[in-house]
């Protein structure tokens, strides 16, 4: 059999697979995998068990990405404290926050770092940090003048000057406890800004894995610009983990993090454009109105309302990045499909995520399933996995490159395309 016939059933075979149930583990995937997942094969609750199997952590070492066809993938920086998240400066310089994260040493993280290329080889030669003293801080986006920054203790303004590596003033613009009172587990605040110039959205994770929590906690909070003005978006968003509004558009869209402890398969992640009003289901039912064992008669009110989200994503996979390629160095048919990020799982039999993924977009809305992107983070065996990094925030950079934070690995990654 010729490599060209071999390629050629190969990628029959990946354009066919549908995962419908327990069958896929991360260890080994490859780009161009393709995968859908369907509420109507889910399993009934609990019908596996809940198992703790978080891969081992090692050294990148001699240990490789790899990018879908016809892309390369290159380190741009290195050696940073937790990289979560991007906002791309208007003179295209990188913003990376890092809140400090478990592993970081005394004293490092909870700031906002600046990275840039001055001399256009694809590698940061400038690094700065822009400012710290932060909680956790996440969620950034550029206005006019500042540049904004959510962390646990709420939104705050920067002042901001074309090209400035620090930042001369600062100010806190939304009320105490807007974002919540305590954070739990999930602790991230991420943020968008509309386009209509007057409002920003910020996201609020539940501070458990399934209670009843008190507004603003599993919401989208929506703000003016000024901090003032807070209503409830959207709600019953157990973590939402990262916002992004589609290019050209108002609509808004958010990945989220759904409970755990009832099964491999249980329950499905998901992406999902998100409007004012809406509720999906957490804590009282999940994917579209299935009942929450022991929380669903609280309220069937709510269980009725419960939206379907767009695209569901293998349970645990831990989605916690989403940008839209806007840029022109990738080819045409990636303009407008979205990039998510799935950080990876720490409770499931087979690890999945561990990866990044492209989930295409039709007429403005996603058109079903989602395949493989990047993969290479998980390694070893499935008796023994291992992961030498993990997938976080995601941004298009000035130059049309897509940006990887990788939080485990201290790493930011760069993929462009060459056509080879």
């Amino acid at each position: 059999m010729t490599d060209k016939i071999a390629k050629v059933i190969l990628s029959a075979f990946l354009a066919a697979i549908v995962l419908t149930g327990g069958v896929w583990a991360g260890v080994g995937e490859q780009p161009g995998e393709r995968f859908e997942i369907k509420p109507e094969d889910l399993p009934e609750p609990y019908a596996t068990k809940s198992v703790a199997k978080f891969p081992g952590r090692v050294e990148r070492g001699d240990h490789e990405l790899t990018v879908a066809d016809g892309f390369v993938i290159n380190v741009f920086a290195e050696g940073m404290t937790n990289p979560r998240s991007f906002a791309i400066a208007p003179n295209g310089d990188v913003f990376v926050s890092e809140p400090r994260g478990r592993r970081a040493p005394a004293g490092e993280g909870n700031k906002i770092t600046v990275l840039r290329d001055e001399d256009g080889d694809g590698v940061a030669d400038v690094r700065a940090t822009f400012a710290d003293g932060f909680d956790l801080p996440q969620g950034m986006a550029f206005i006019e003048g500042a540049l904004l920054v959510a962390d646990i203790k709420g939104v705050w303004r920067l002042a901001y000057e074309v090209g400035a590596l620090s930042a001369t003033s600062r100010q806190r613009l939304t009320p105490e406890n807007a974002l919540g009172e305590k954070t739990g587990s999930h602790w991230q605040r991420n943020l968008a800004t509309d386009p209509d110039g007057q409002h920003m959205y910020v996201s609020v994770g539940s501070t458990g894995n399934i209670i009843e929590d008190p507004v603003p906690h599993a919401t989208v909070q929506r703000f003016k610009l000024d901090g003032s003005g807070q209503t409830t978006f959207a709600s019953g968003l157990r973590n939402p983990s990262a916002l992004a509004i589609y290019p050209g558009t108002s609509d808004l869209y958010t990945v989220v993090n759904e409970r755990d402890g009832m099964g491999d398969e249980l329950v499905p992640d998901y992406l999902t454009r998100i409007s004012d009003g809406q509720f999906f289901g957490w804590p009282y039912a999940y994917t579209g109105g299935r009942p929450q064992p022991d929380f669903a008669d609280k309220r069937p009110d709510l269980v009725a309302q419960t939206d379907m989200p767009d695209v569901l994503f293998a349970a645990h996979s831990a989605p916690v990045g989403l940008t839209f390629y806007t840029g022109d160095q990738f080819p045409e048919a990636y303009r407008g499909q979205a990039f998510v990020s799935l950080h990876g799982s720490w409770n499931r039999s087979s690890p999945t995520g561990f990866k990044v993924v492209l989930v295409r977009f039709k007429n403005g809305r996603p058109a079903g399933g989602y395949e493989n992107f990047v993969t290479g983070w998980l390694t070893g065996g499935a008796d023994k996995p291992e992961s030498w990094g993990r997938p976080a925030g995601l941004a298009v950079a000035s130059d049309g490159s897509l940006l990887i934070a990788d939080d485990s690995g201290g790493t930011v990654w760069r993929v462009t395309y060459t056509g080879e």
